[in-house]
């Protein structure tokens, strides 16, 4: 993750109080160490304070293809100097509101009013960038005393994750499940809007890529397998293999055509013998985004939230449970084994589908934690993103060993909760994405032009 950190300043002070920029350059320093510090790279410019200067560092952010501006106002700037090179600019626009000083009480020195006066820079700054409808974040709060800087970081996640999706490829193995309407969506209209190529590998294909798996291929995956998932009743070597076959050659077709993201039809798996559970969950360990069906749709969001939020799950609302107002997330047998509370076990499935060898699933219990269950729908005009912060629950012990599963709870009751989200529209597949806020995902969906609805 990557930021220019952009300075901002007033030329008046540089003539007429020149004593002021030794401190305000350190305390500059401090934040980007403190970025630093949490695994971001910066990007310094030197203070701007005109049009500019301005452009200048603004176009040495984009030539470092940063994935944010993160703003920075060491004392009032005038909006007109930066406005023209921030809303020109393709770049998001993350403000941090924040002072070297933590406490202006009645018995503050007044020289301090000298360092501490930015918020109305950037109140001004904004002012005009709301004007222009160019979108950005703030995290406002002391850098050293609240979460301001996690705050801005979050936002700088989720502009990555925008990026992220405008050049994403999504690959699709087989038709979507025939009869679901609510995640089809054109593979043209996928690319038009969003930037999303659409992947379509044949039948011959994925037959290829199986064909050309070796024995020793398999023989070193099975091996993997078994000691990282375990075996349960029922489990038969040779089918097994042949699902470590589809599994390599799922990734092997992911690797060779830069997919970031795909979907399966169970019912229609095409040039595989079998439907490659094992390696949906792998992929989205390994950041790759997944959805089930042949929904291309979700796929792409999971993938592109996946690229900075690596706790990103794809997830169905399966069962309420009205009295402890909760909901049961699961699937066929895909998760994210990076948020799996229990060790996976490796399950057969009795019912081949359209499978010629049995498949086999390694279900496990989501972890518990706090983060976003995120929704994308088609509207009539446009896409929608709801957004609602919910916590995972965490358990010792449950009767589902083998199943996918999760239990959500929701700020409002489990009635509400449905009535809202069928209200506005929500599809049955959807997103839960740990230790997000839903600031993050409205800033995430303003990127991308779209709608935002907090349930």
């Amino acid at each position: 993750m990557k930021i220019g950190f952009l300075p901002l300043y007033i030329k008046l002070y540089d003539d007429s109080a020149p004593q002021m920029r030794p401190r305000l350059e350190a305390f500059y320093e401090t934040l980007a160490q403190t970025f630093e510090k949490r695994g971001v790279e910066v990007v310094r410019t030197p203070f701007c304070r005109l049009d500019s200067e301005f452009r200048e560092a603004v176009s040495i952010y984009e030539r470092e293809s940063v994935d944010a501006i993160v703003t920075i106002h060491m004392a009032y700037s005038p909006s007109l100097e930066s406005i023209g090179a921030l809303t020109e600019t393709k770049l998001p626009i993350v403000v941090l509101d924040t002072t070297e000083t933590l406490e202006f009480g009645n018995m503050q020195d007044s020289k301090e009013i000298t360092y501490c006066h930015g918020i109305h820079g950037v109140m001004d700054m904004c002012s005009m960038l709301s004007r222009y409808e160019k979108p950005y974040a703030i995290a406002a709060g002391h850098y050293e005393e609240s979460d301001c800087i996690d705050r801005a970081i979050g936002f700088v996640k989720a502009a990555r994750a925008a990026k992220a999706l405008s050049s994403l490829k999504t690959a699709i193995m087989g038709e979507p499940f025939f009869g679901m309407g609510d995640f089809s969506i054109p593979d043209e209209e996928m690319k038009s809007r969003f930037g999303v190529e659409i992947l379509r590998p044949t039948p011959e294909e994925m037959t290829a890529y199986a064909d050309a798996v070796t024995d020793a291929q398999i023989d070193e995956k099975f091996a993997l397998d078994i000691e990282n998932y375990g075996t349960s009743d029922g489990f038969d070597e040779a089918e097994y293999r042949e699902n470590v076959r589809a599994t390599l050659a799922l990734n092997k077709m992911l690797s060779d055509k830069g997919a970031c993201a795909f979907t399966v039809n169970f019912d229609a798996v095409t040039g595989l013998k079998t439907m490659p559970f094992i390696g949906a969950c792998e992929a989205m360990q390994r950041g790759i985004g997944y959805a089930g069906e042949g929904d291309t749709l979700t796929a792409s969001f999971v993938g592109a939230l996946l690229c900075a939020f690596e706790e990103t799950n794809f997830v169905e609302i399966f069962c309420p449970d009205w009295k402890n107002s909760t909901l049961f997330m699961s699937h066929m047998g895909e998760t994210n084994y990076r948020i799996a509370d229990t060790k996976p076990m490796l399950k057969r499935h009795a019912a081949k589908y359209s499978s010629i060898v049995n498949p086999y699933s390694a279900p496990t219990r989501m972890k518990g934690g706090k983060g976003v269950f995120v929704n994308i729908s088609r509207q009539k005009d446009d896409f929608r993103l709801l957004a609602s912060e919910c916590e995972m629950l965490s358990f010792d012990e449950d009767n589902f060993a083998k199943s996918v599963r999760g239990w959500m709870k929701t700020a409002s009751s489990t009635s509400e909760f449905l009535t809202d989200l069928s209200r506005a529209g929500a599809t049955h597949h959807s997103i839960f994405v740990y230790g997000a806020t839903e600031d993050e995902m409205v800033f995430f969906a303003d990127l991308l032009g779209m709608e935002s609805v907090i349930i």
